[in-house]
């Protein structure tokens, strides 16, 4: 029986094959090698690949807005290429595909948000970090208003798509002040609020900050208790809220912000390197 089913696979026109094969996921074309030779050659195929890339109008878009030119000879190579971060808009912003299902997420920087006196070196300053993708993060000096505010078009997003809004931070080891008074997350989109809620970051006595100092509270969604993660790459994410993009003709802007402005607490040793935007 099996060796049946291998050839009736192989009776298929790999044009035929391509096709049903750009209908599923970059993970299941993958997969699909394994069925026959006919679906290994077929998976190869750009027909496949261009399926899962963005829309040739996105897809130049951001091929232009790109900070290093990409090299590849097909559209499976350049989808790989564009599963890794790549740098947009003279390094301010970056991209990249979700590897399994070609979603788009894109990661603002801090040069890139509206961080209140952030322009001004008494409460914030800039410096280069190796340990980021972007050339240079944003330090909190001392400050007792602290607002952080990113904003991205829905159609630059994957339509239908729920998606996540993650503040990446790390703490400093002098870091004080976050344990007070709670600061406000939300995400709107529109005039909507699509999600709210309250996050603590919390430093022990000793100013070492460790894997559970974050703790957080609901604001709005009663038994919603968000949890603030480490990443792999030692930076740490606070989850903002969640949205859905909508459809194709759905032109809204989303706005993503933390602000702790109704204490007089003042606070520093916040590093920040950008809001993340990715499909949950």
């Amino acid at each position: 029986m099996e060796e049946i089913s291998d050839n009736y696979f192989d009776m298929l026109p790999e044009d035929c094959v391509s096709e049903i094969l750009s209908l599923t996921s970059p993970l299941d074309a993958c997969r699909s090698c394994l069925v026959s030779p006919n679906f290994r050659s077929a998976m190869e195929s750009d027909i496949v690949w261009r399926k899962f890339l963005p829309s040739h109008a996105d897809l130049q878009n951001i091929i232009s807005r790109l900070v290093t030119p990409l090299k590849f000879s097909s559209n499976k190579e350049l989808f790989f290429c564009l599963c890794h971060p790549v740098l947009l808009d003279s390094g301010k912003m970056s991209f990249k595909l979700q590897k399994s299902c070609g979603r788009k997420s894109y990661m603002l920087s801090a040069r890139s948000l509206s961080i209140t006196w952030s322009n001004n070196p008494l409460y914030w300053f800039w410096l280069p970090s190796s340990g980021s993708r972007f050339a240079e993060v944003a330090v909190l000096r001392s400050t007792h208003w602290l607002e952080i505010e990113g904003k991205i078009k829905t159609e630059m997003l994957s339509p239908n798509s729920i998606y996540g809004a993650y503040l990446i931070i790390k703490i400093t080891h002098r870091a004080y002040g976050f344990d007070s008074v709670a600061a406000e997350v939300s995400v709107e989109v529109g005039d909507q609020v699509s999600s709210s809620g309250r996050v603590y970051l919390v430093v022990d006595h000793h100013g070492k900050h460790d894997k559970k100092m974050l703790r957080s509270s609901p604001l709005i969604q009663g038994d919603d208790q968000r949890i603030p993660c480490e990443k792999e790459n030692g930076w740490m994410e606070i989850e903002l809220g969640e949205f859905c993009s909508g459809d194709h003709g759905d032109h809204k802007e989303v706005k993503m912000s933390l602000k702790e402005v109704k204490g007089c607490q003042l606070k520093g040793g916040l590093i920040v390197e950008g809001i993340e935007v990715r499909p949950k």
